[in-house]
Order: structure tokens, then C-alpha cells, then sequence
């Protein structure tokens, strides 16, 4: 060593350092790098990226190949730094402790700190070309790599702990979420909207968007064929309830359009004619999951469903439309009187129904009422208050002051929502509500 140039020993050391660096960011960027987008590149074809997959299948024996080269360079770089203080400083305790320090700190800055943070900022990049290295030389020193992991497993076994393949690492719906939120510019945000409206359907049920038992248009087979014809050309609806009598003598559900041909036939002389267009109503059971719903509208080839609870008694009906709301937002037309509308006032209140669902006043409006009990907002004011109030009651409800404008019978007509900072005028007359039937 003492016949070696000095000079070529610093040399040395910078390309020990250097080596070093490869292996501390080869590391980082094989640990950071993002496997679902490596998957995609493998399934390209990216000669780099099936390199970097075999790697990282086994991440012992890449990080093996990657400690043992960076720990053997190390430790050859902290010999060889101890030599040429030596020589500068001759063989004493003071060439011995500035080297360790000096060597700390090359070693610290050039093949460890710098390296990882390049290698944590670009990992496709790095990873991707480094896998190229680690692969063969991976082969080249591979009964070294057996022999120390055989005492690493050992050692796994003594505290009972197991390492788990990648390919078993999964990602659970909380975490997909995330990603979805994070996508940024690659997820544009209608779609992102919808992805993220797709990871609620399986917790929202039929309940939530139904169309509740008293806002059903139905015909009535006992009425004389004028009004049922009259009825049905005037309907907005595709499908109609064929009833006798009430809702709860269900004799089937009528298609629009069959019956708009019948009439300008003029074969509905009785109501009896319309018997022959009617399909088999197809009843829901109450609380059923939206995405299970969903895959029963496609599987029965139906578009909607009559849903009825545990006792057998209609509550409402569900559209294939309707759970596609859920998933795309609001369409761009609704039925006249649906009982959805709202106008805003000049102070920042809006002025909707009480039998609108809570769930599209949220949505549609931005609020943040409480979906975990009632459906509508009749509902949830008549549960908090445990009575039908009066009009012009005003009640607070998640922050929300909520006026009852309108009542009629043993229902909640129409509200005015003020904004959460917002409070109700003293003397404001009543106006008057919106989408009256």
C-alpha cells in the first residue's frame, strides 16, 4: 500500500464513494418506486421495469445484494480514507480519529444522504436503469447473498415473524380513496367524481335515492278509460304503477310508450285493454344495497323496482336512473313536481321541499346534513324534534337553521335552509313553497 501514489489513492476513494452511491440510491428508488405503475410497465413489455419486478418479488435477496455491495464498499472506503490520513498525518491517534470523522462524513454526504434523495425524487427513472446492475450482479454474487439470508430467516423464525410476498400486497378501499384523491391532473374530475361516488354505492342502500310511497304517479284500473288515457298522455314518465284502487293492490307496471300506441289505436275502450301490456312488478327489498341493486336491475333486465319492507307494504320505488345518479350526479332533466326543486333567496337561503331526499340536497347544494338516520328532510326534522312543528318553527341542525315554511296534514311541505353563518330574519313572512302539487 505504501508503494500505491496518493494520488491514486484518493482516486480510489472517490470511486469507492461513487460505487457506494450507486447501490444507496439503487435502494431508495427500487423501495419508492410505484408498483402498480411498474406492474403497467411490465405488462408492456419494458425490459428495465420485468427486471425491477423479479427484484423486487424477492426483496430479501435484493436488499442483500444491495447492503452486502454497499457495506463492502463502505468498509473499503473507511480503510483506504484511514491510509491516506496517514500518510498526510503519519500513524497516530490524530490521523485515526480525523479519519473516521472525514470518512463519516464523505460517506454520509456522497454515498448515502444525496444519493437517497435523488433516489426517493426520480425512482422510475433510477430504478428502471439500476435494475440492469442489480440483476446480474445479483447472479454473479448470489451464494454469498443465500448463505447471509439463511441467518436472517433464521432470526425472522426465532421472533415468529413471516415476510410477506409482493405480489400479495394489496390496497384496501380506504387507501384507494386516497389515491383517487391524489390523482391530480391525471384524473380529470368528472372521473374523479364518479370513482369516488363508486367506492360509496356499496354503502349506500335503496332507501337513500328511492322515490318515497307518497310521490309514486300510478294509474288507477278502476278509473274510467278518459281519465286513464288522459293520465297516461300527459305522463312524464316512461313506466307507470297499474293499481286497483291503492298503492297497495300493485297489478303490474305499465310502458309508456305501449299504451301511447294502444291510444292512438283506440283500442282503450276499458281499462281491462290495458291488461295485456303490463309486466310482472319486480319488488326490492327494503335496505338493499345500491350496488348490489344495481347488479340485480342487470342480471333481471329491469329498470325498475318496486321496494317493499319486511312486512310485505309498498315504501317506494327505484330506478336503474336513479342509481346512476348516485354514480355520474344529477341529470340535466327532472320530472315537473319531483320534489327536488329549490330557488335561492336573496339572503343565501334556498327554499326546497321537505320531501327532498337528504342525501340529493347535499349533493346538489353542497351541504352537510346527517345521512345516518331519515332519508328526506321532513324526516330529519320531524325525528329531531320528535313532533310535526308548526310554520315558521326554525330549528338548528348540524349548524344549518332550518325554517318550516309550509306544512299540510302530517307532512313538512317546504323549508328554507339559511347558510351555517346565516340566521332567519325576526318578522320574515312565509313565502311560498316551491314545485307545489
Amino acid at each position: 500500500m505504501n508503494d500505491i501514489p496518493l494520488q491514486t489513492l484518493v482516486y480510489g476513494l472517490f470511486v469507492l464513494l461513487l460505487v457506494s452511491g450507486f447501490f444507496s440510491i439503487a435502494e431508495t428508488s427500487m423501495m419508492a418506486i410505484n408498483r402498480y405503475r411498474l406492474r403497467h410497465l411490465v405488462s408492456t413489455g419494458h425490459r428495465g421495469a420485468i427486471l425491477a419486478s423479479g427484484l423486487l418479488d424477492r426483496t430479501d435477496r435484493l436488499l442483500g445484494v444491495v447492503l452486502l455491495g454497499n457495506n463492502f464498499v463502505n468498509s473499503l472506503s473507511a480503510g483506504l480514507f484511514t491510509v491516506i490520513m496517514f500518510r498526510l498525518l503519519g500513524e497516530n491517534e490524530y490521523a485515526l480519529w480525523i479519519g473516521s470523522a472525514g470518512v463519516t462524513f464523505f460517506i454520509l454526504v456522497f454515498s448515502e444522504i444525496t444519493p437517497k434523495v435523488i433516489g426517493a425524487a426520480y425512482p422510475e427513472r433510477i430504478a428502471l436503469t439500476s435494475a440492469y446492475v442489480l440483476a446480474p450482479l445479483l447472479r454473479l454474487v448470489y451464494p454469498v447473498v443465500w448463505f447471509v439470508n439463511l441467518f436472517v430467516q433464521g432470526i425472522l423464525r426465532l421472533l415468529r415473524l413471516q415476510a410477506r410476498p409482493e405480489g400479495q400486497h394489496t390496497l384496501s378501499p380506504e387507501e384507494l380513496r386516497t389515491l383517487v384523491l391524489e390523482g391530480g391532473p391525471f384524473i380529470q374530475r368528472q372521473h374523479r367524481e364518479i370513482l369516488l361516488n363508486l367506492f360509496e354505492l356499496g354503502q349506500v342502500t335503496v332507501d337513500d335515492v328511492m322515490i318515497p310511497r307518497g310521490r309514486v304517479e300510478w294509474i288507477d284500473l278502476d278509473d274510467p278509460p278518459e281519465r286513464i288515457a288522459e293520465q297516461i298522455t300527459t305522463c312524464y314518465h316512461t313506466r307507470l304503477v297499474a293499481c286497483r284502487g291503492s298503492l297497495d293492490r300493485i297489478a303490474g307496471v305499465l310502458h309508456v310508450r305501449r299504451a301511447l300506441s294502444l291510444i292512438r289505436q283506440g283500442g282503450l275502450a276499458e281499462p281491462e285493454a290495458i291488461l295485456p301490456l303490463l309486466t310482472p312488478p319486480y319488488f326490492v327489498p327494503a335496505g338493499t344495497a345500491l350496488f348490489t341493486q344495481l347488479a340485480q336491475f342487470k342480471e333481471q333486465q329491469e329498470r325498475l323496482g318496486l321496494i317493499v319492507d319486511e312486512y310485505g307494504e309498498l315504501r317506494g320505488l327505484v330506478t336503474l336512473e336513479d342509481i346512476l345518479e348516485e354514480l355520474v350526479g344529477e341529470f340535466t332533466t327532472s320530472a315537473p313536481g319531483g320534489g327536488e326543486g329549490y330557488s335561492r333567496g336573496p339572503d343565501g337561503s334556498v327554499l326546497v321541499e321537505g320531501t327532498a331526499p337528504l342525501r340529493s340536497l347535499n349533493r346538489r347544494l353542497g351541504l352537510d346534513l346527517p345521512l345516518d338516520g331519515p332519508k328526506t328532510l321532513n324526516g330529519l326534522i320531524v325525528d329531531h324534534l320528535r313532533e310535526l312543528p308548526e310554520p315558521g318553527t326554525t330549528v338548528k341542525i348540524s349548524g344549518y337553521p332550518l325554517e318550516v315554511v309550509q306544512t299540510q296534514e302530517r307532512l313538512i311541505r317546504s323549508v328554507r335552509i339559511y347558510p351555517r353563518t346565516g340566521l332567519p330574519p325576526a318578522a320574515a313572512p312565509a313565502p311560498d313553497p316551491v314545485n307545489p302539487h
